[in-house]
């Protein structure tokens, strides 16, 4: 096994992991009101799209040498 390969067997799995959870606290925060709440929307969206992004280039779609 290469390195390579486990960091990316890594990055998938975690990016699963920590996905799954922002989306289960995001939908929980959805009905919630006020500024901070706002700000906690915005930023379990941004890790949402992080974890989109890592799972990507785990499996080679985005980043991949060419």
């Amino acid at each position: 096994m290469s390195a390579v390969l486990i960091e990316r067997g890594l990055a998938f799995v975690s990016s699963i992991v920590v996905g799954v959870t922002a989306t289960f606290q995001l939908r929980n925060e959805l009905p919630v009101r006020g500024l901070d709440a706002v700000v906690t929307k915005v930023l379990l969206a941004l890790m949402i799209l992080g974890c989109v992004l890592a799972l990507l280039a785990s499996v080679n779609v985005l980043g991949a040498a060419k």
